[in-house]
């Protein structure tokens, strides 16, 4: 992995699908670590973490981490989600933090030397390109070991470095034993996973 101490870095979430892999790997991320890991490597500007939440929620599984993250080092990004059935009478919510991101990354590009997505989105592809367009390197994070591969082949072939998060594991993972338990809520709303939009 290239990074250098004196570049200026960005990291830049995209929270839904971050989960989605990093739970078909079969672990959690410790989001300070993974904080620790680019400040030791380079300069962190920015770690930005984009998701969508329901406004009516009584109880999102996802607040607690979005409020820490808050107050924690990173920017958040969420805007409303959109509940609706489908044609099987499915519930589901539509999230999608692609536009946000994207607008971010271009926006901040003229500080950085360095930008780190996490995601394997192939919607990034043309993004990736704008950026290095521009004179910037990129790196993706997220994973080809799971069949099939949570990394869309066009944005991996886009990128300056792709990285496998299972490569990451021991370096970003959260140790089983901080691990807390916690009573499931008796009937929640929503679940993370209606959020990946891979």
């Amino acid at each position: 992995m290239h990074f250098y101490p004196d570049e200026r870095v960005a990291l830049f979430i995209d929270g839904s699908n971050l989960y989605a892999t990093a739970k078909t790997l079969g672990f959690d991320i410790d989001y300070k670590r993974l904080l620790g890991y680019f400040r030791k490597r380079a300069r962190l500007i920015r770690a930005i973490y984009y998701t969508a939440l329901l406004d009516d929620a009584d109880y999102s599984p996802i607040k607690p981490l979005i409020d820490w993250l808050d107050y924690n080092g990173y920017r958040v990004v969420t805007k409303p989600a959109k509940e609706f059935t489908d044609a099987m009478g499915r519930r589901k919510v539509k999230g999608n933090m692609d536009i946000e991101l994207a607008v971010d990354v271009m926006q901040l590009a003229g500080e950085l030397d360095h930008i780190v997505l996490f995601s394997g989105d192939g919607d990034f592809r043309s993004l990736v390109e704008a950026v290095q367009a521009r004179g910037r390197r990129v790196t993706v994070i997220s994973t080809l070991t799971t069949r099939p591969p949570m990394i869309a082949d066009d944005l991996r072939r886009q990128t300056d470095q792709f990285i496998d998060l299972a490569d990451l594991r021991d370096e970003m993972g959260r140790d089983p034993s901080e691990r807390r338990e916690r009573p499931a809520p008796q009937a929640p709303r929503e679940s993370f996973e209606d959020f990946a939009d891979i």
